[in-house]
């Protein structure tokens, strides 16, 4: 039995690890913008965003970036601290069956849906019930978690029960942090485009969105359910936030310096330094949880089939001097399969690979790519060695389509290896993953507690939704499936240790590249600015408020 928000990860944790990952903690955790003087209520907040939501069901996004504008609206069950333990939010209490099967949620009182509907035990049972149809959340990483769900009950209208077919270790994080809509929302025409139309719980409301420009959120006056993780509790201290769609970051930071707005998110290497030494602007930024972005090798199809074409892309390039030039040293290299601020990361992996340009030009030599055309380029039996490399141009952000040209262009030079990236629509993005026909895909994603990993190395057809290099070695699903069976946070850390240097260091499976991370610029007027304590992405402006 797990008493209701007892820290999750305690109970099995061995002393070491508990101390290193505090260390690790204090190091990684951002240093909150404290506010000065006393908050006042009113006005407008105006920030500057890279990222335009491809839907505003907070459900089923996908964009990391957008969930800074959905978290105003939608909210969940639980909060996490910075150990990543729980505390309560939309749920007062919960507590996990012994068999590790039945998730049981008591529900706070005095909640309410922002378009009047009653924040109930059958509101949120519906919100797990529609998750299981297809239709509704099919080829989303929705759709794998929510597969683990056998039944839900409400006994009560207070009490949600979720049973699971197995014992499932990252339940409970997907459960407290899935946003929870209006059980109006569910007969939209527009659920899962978003919008208007869907209601959440949160401290604002979505009033306006103007593609391509603009979206607005409007305070909710009646808000009263902040978690303990806040800063206060009561009614957001703005009257509205406008979040305008500015995707150069350039252009970003010329309308933070022009006054045109109060914050940014989404600040280049280049202009982190004239920032923070700009006497009038505040600037913090923070490591995300989840999967670093990495290069996904396609075993399927290719010339990244062979394990020595892998392995040579793996340990031929210097992905620590690209990142340190393309972000002019505000970036951390990435080195293996899970954030640095996870606990479940694993720290050997580091620098023990990589910019052995000899030994991947002996890899390539040996696997027969060893004739050289008029380009320069690798060649075997007259084929070029081209591996075309899919980026979908929703998350080109953080200068990755530069980092992009600098790992092209050095895969040229080092090893004679022809790049090809092709940046292309949502449909291309999805018609390429289905087919498997692609070299590489580059990616990343925020979700902690090993949901990350699940979703980029469990088989395809297993669930693997973000599977983009489609291995499907057998070792993947028992590591996997072991790890999702126990609640002992050591035990599941050794077996993704395992899982971590057979797919980095033993097949090659992704070349990491680089941590990915927040950061936010505001005007000395803006207090109150955080971070959320745990996925440390931008918080929403809950707590801010504009010092006159």
């Amino acid at each position: 039995m797990t008493l209701p928000f007892a820290p999750r990860r305690s109970t099995h944790r061995v002393a070491s690890l508990a101390a290193s990952t505090a260390v690790l903690l204090a190091l990684a955790l951002p240093t909150p913008t404290f506010a000065q003087g006393t908050p006042t209520s009113g006005g407008t907040l105006t920030w500057g965003v890279e990222t335009q939501p491809h839907t505003l069901n907070p459900q089923l996004n996908g964009q990391d970036k957008v969930e800074l504008l959905l978290r105003n609206a939608y909210e969940s069950l639980l909060a996490q601290k910075p150990d990543g333990s729980f505390v309560p939010w939309l749920a007062s209490a919960y507590k996990v069956s012994a068999d590790g099967k039945t998730y049981t949620f008591t529900l706070r009182d005095g909640v309410k849906f922002t378009d009047g509907a009653p924040f109930d035990a059958k509101a949120v049972a519906r919100n797990f019930l529609n998750a299981r149809n297809l239709a509704y959340s099919g080829g989303s990483n929705l759709s794998r978690l929510i597969s683990h769900v056998a039944d839900v009950k409400t006994p009560d209208a207070h009490t949600v029960e979720i049973t699971l077919d197995a014992p499932y270790s990252p339940f409970l994080t997907f459960a407290g942090r899935l946003p929870l809509l209006s059980p109006n929302a569910f007969d939209k025409t527009s659920l899962k485009a978003g919008g208007p139309d869907i209601a959440g719980t949160g401290p604002f409301i979505l009033r306006k969105y103007v593609k391509g420009q603009e979206i607005e959120f409007a305070r909710n006056p009646d808000y009263r359910w902040a978690p303990p993780t806040a800063g206060h509790q009561g009614p957001a201290y703005l009257d509205n936030v406008v979040y305008r769609f500015l995707p150069e970051s350039s252009v970003r930071t010329g309308a933070l310096l022009s006054g045109q707005v109060d914050v940014i998110e989404g600040v280049s290497g280049n202009d982190a330094a004239l920032i923070r030494h700009n006497p009038d602007l505040t600037y913090q930024h923070a490591l995300n949880t989840g999967t670093p972005y990495s290069l996904f090798l396609n075993v399927t199809y290719g010339p990244t089939q062979e394990l020595k074409v892998r392995r040579a892309l793996l340990e031929g390039l210097d992905m620590t001097g690209i990142v340190q030039s393309i972000y002019r040293g505000e970036r951390t290299r990435a080195w293996g399969i899970t954030s640095p601020i996870d606990p479940l990361y694993d720290n050997s992996l580091e620098r023990k690979y990589g910019n052995d340009p000899k030994l991947a030009n002996s890899l390539l030599d040996e696997a027969g790519w060893s004739a050289r055309d008029s380009g320069g380029y690798r060649t075997k039996q007259g084929e070029r060695l081209t591996i075309t490399v899919i980026q979908a141009q929703a998350t080109v952000r953080d200068q990755r389509d530069v980092l992009l040209q600098a790992l092209q262009a050095q895969a040229r030079q080092r090893l004679g290896v022809d790049l090809k990236i092709q940046y292309v629509d949502d449909g291309t993005y999805t018609d390429s993953r289905k087919s498997g026909k692609y070299g590489a895909i580059a990616n990343s994603n925020t979700p902690p507690d090993a949901i990350d990993i699940e979703g980029h190395y469990l088989p395809v057809d297993q669930g693997g939704a973000l599977n983009y290099s489609r291995a499907s070695a057998p070792e993947l699903t028992r590591w996997l499936q072991s790890a999702a069976q126990t609640q002992n946070i050591a035990e599941r850390k050794k077996l993704y240790s395992e899982l971590q240097h057979f797919v980095i260091v033993e097949q090659a499976y992704a070349v990491p590249l680089y941590e990915p991370e927040d950061q936010i610029a505001a005007a000395k007027a803006v207090q109150g600015i955080r971070f959320r304590p745990f996925a440390q992405m931008p918080e929403n402006p809950y707590d801010i408020w504009l010092k006159k």
